[in-house]
């Protein structure tokens, strides 16, 4: 009798593991669900664009094994080794009714950085990490990131401020939406507002993509400086930072795909929509820091995070050594010459 009890409690056991498991998956679908018409984001640049390329059958690169292996052994991500996603960064949407605002920037002589007179500001949207146009001290990030689809503009400043009714900025990047930019970008040896010369962006996943179950692009990541190769790039970056590794260590620019024999079960539903866009697009060494993903906020979106049950540590199963890298080609000094292209 003891027996069949033990039994009965095994079979109810593993039942209400089952249910349990039908309900998350079924409380996911109707938390969707109240996202009508759920849409991922639309592509920012014309078809042909290095972001939306597929590489999923991309040969890898012959130090595909050693870089990984080296990255793997001096730490992997940053953040004690876990793969976790800032969700600190906006991109502010204007139309045609939004306000320009005078600019002041760094003036015509820094090549490397637009100089437009004036600059959208639409209403109610925030710097990186904040609620308004306001950056608490001139040594922040402060990126302020604008997709002006009306004038085919994407407008990407660092350290922006507003304040006395100008736009102000240490660096701004206006990006033709209408253009399939070559491999050097704007140019070579010229940064962004991100260290690697990108657009930041066309690099972020949202939480409509979540909600859509689908991400058309490659991703954003970051590791420690000490943990990217010295004085070097690989295109399409066109500039790095302040890299500090050894020549082993992966450059600023390349692109690391998720293994196609990655088991996806470890994930929630919500974290395998990112996890496919690795396998397929890859994702893209743009910038030196701690926190390996970045995210656009869902302030800016309609679907959001919690919806998606989508949190910073969901992905923190994915190790070094579950990626690739993709070949990368020629890789490029570093001089800090910005020749820009026409």
């Amino acid at each position: 009798m003891k027996r069949k009890k033990q039994l009965l409690i095994s079979i109810l056991g593993v039942g209400a593991i089952v249910i349990g498991y039908g309900l998350h998956i079924h409380i996911i679908k109707v938390e969707a669900a109240k996202v009508e018409h759920a849409a991922g984001a639309t592509a920012y640049f014309p078809p042909g664009s290095i972001w939306t390329q597929d590489v999923s059958h991309a040969p890898l690169d012959p130090q595909s094994s050693a870089i990984i292996a080296w990255l793997a052994d001096a730490g992997g991500w940053g953040h004690n080794n876990k793969m976790q996603v800032d969700f600190s960064l906006h991109v502010i949407k204007a139309d045609s009714t939004t306000q320009y605002v005078p600019f002041k920037g760094p003036g015509s002589g820094y090549v490397d950085s637009d100089n437009p007179s004036v600059f959208p500001l639409p209403a109610g949207g925030s710097l990186e990490g904040l609620r308004g146009y306001q950056c608490p001290t001139p040594n922040d990030d402060c990126h302020l990131i604008v997709d002006d689809r009306s004038h085919g503009k994407l407008y990407e400043a660092y350290q922006a401020n507003y304040a006395n009714n100008v736009l102000s900025a240490n660096f701004v990047a206006v990006w033709d939406l209408n253009r399939v930019y070559p491999q050097s970008g704007r140019g070579d040896q010229c940064t962004s507002a991100d260290s690697a010369g990108f657009p930041i962006a066309p690099l972020l996943f949202n939480a409509d993509e979540l909600a859509a179950g689908k991400i058309d692009h490659a991703i954003r990541f970051i590791l420690p400086n000490p943990r990217i190769r010295a004085h070097a790039f690989v295109h399409p970056a066109t500039h790095a930072g302040a890299p500090q590794g050894p020549a082993i260590a992966p450059p600023i620019g390349v692109r690391f795909r998720l293994k196609s024999s990655f088991d996806m079960s470890k994930l929630t539903p919500a974290a395998q929509v990112v996890a496919r866009a690795m396998q397929k697009y890859g994702m893209f060494l743009a910038d030196g820091g701690n926190i390996a993903l970045t995210a656009q906020n869902d302030a800016d979106t309609k679907a959001k995070y919690a919806d998606m049950h989508f949190g910073s540590r969901d992905l923190a199963d994915l190790k070094v050594t579950d990626f690739e890298v993709v070949d990368m080609g020629t890789t490029t000094r570093l001089t800090d010459n910005c020749e820009r292209n026409k």
